[in-house]
Formats: C-alpha cells, sequence, structure tokens
C-alpha cells in the first residue's frame, strides 16, 4: 500500500491552522496518519484581558477604560517566524555571541539566527527595523513550519 503525500495540502492545512488559532490537528486516512502540532507563547495565553463587565450608570461609579500598555504595545510586535523545518541556532557556530540578544536594536535584513535544514545552513533576516523584545526558541532546539522565532518591536 503505497500513500502520495502532498505537501502543499499539507501546507494549506496549516496555513489554516494559523489563521484559526489552532494548536493541534490530526487526521487518518487509508492507513496514513497525520499529527501537527504548534507552540502557543505562554505569554499570549497570559495577556488574553479577563472581560469584566461594565458599571451601570445608576451604580454611581465615574468609570474610565484604560487601554492596558501591553496591549498598545503587542499591536507594534512583528513576529518572525519559521520558514522551514531544522534546527535553531542562535550564533554562526558555538564559540560566537549570539546574532542578537533581547533588548538589541534590529535592522531590516540583519542575520537574527541560523536554521540548520538537511544539512544547509539558512540564515534567517529581520524584514523590519525595531527592537528585539523576545526570543521564543533555545539554541539548538528543533523548530517546526511557522513557528514563532523572534518578537520584534516595530520602530514604524
Amino acid at each position: 500500500m503505497s500513500t502520495n503525500i502532498d505537501y502543499r495540502e499539507i501546507n494549506k492545512i496549516i496555513k489554516l491552522m494559523e489563521e484559526k488559532n489552532l494548536t493541534h490537528f490530526e487526521i487518518e486516512v487509508e492507513g496514513l496518519k497525520i499529527k501537527i502540532s504548534r507552540n502557543t507563547s505562554p505569554l499570549e495565553a497570559a495577556s488574553i484581558p479577563a472581560i469584566k463587565p461594565s458599571p451601570t450608570p445608576d451604580e454611581g461609579e465615574n468609570f474610565v477604560q484604560q487601554e492596558p500598555s501591553l496591549e498598545k504595545k503587542k499591536d507594534k510586535l512583528h513576529y518572525i517566524t519559521s520558514p522551514m523545518v531544522g534546527t535553531f541556532y542562535r550564533a554562526p557556530d558555538p564559540s560566537s555571541p549570539p546574532f542578537i540578544e533581547v533588548g538589541d536594536e534590529v535592522k531590516k535584513n540583519q542575520v537574527l539566527c541560523i536554521i540548520e535544514a538537511m544539512k544547509l545552513m539558512n540564515e534567517i533576516e529581520a524584514d523590519v527595523d525595531g527592537i528585539l523584545e523576545e526570543i521564543y526558541v533555545e539554541n539548538g532546539k528543533p523548530i517546526e513550519y511557522g513557528q514563532r522565532l523572534f518578537a520584534i518591536q516595530s520602530l514604524l
């Protein structure tokens, strides 16, 4: 029994998962079983605001709603995601310092990391100017297609 895998269809499933914010997908067809999972940042889960009922005018409260600064900051965050499956490296070699640290200024086209895929070293570059806010992956760890690598506070 031979089943051909259509990688375009798998990429469509991954994009749909991202659009619908799904973390897990599983399907089995004719003996072929596919499981796709993606990581979510603990920061994302923690930053979802709790819904509180607004006070009514007859409660006698003067209520001024203020937007949390984290939400304003998050609006300008730009995420760099992995374009491939591979191994994440923060430096060009084990004896070199990392390409970038949290808090560093980032320039467009600046190398942020290397992803090793099929024995090839692929440099991942920034596509915006800004300040590096977060690094989501540990050095030397495997990564998945579409997985978040960095958050950059856009200067625009």
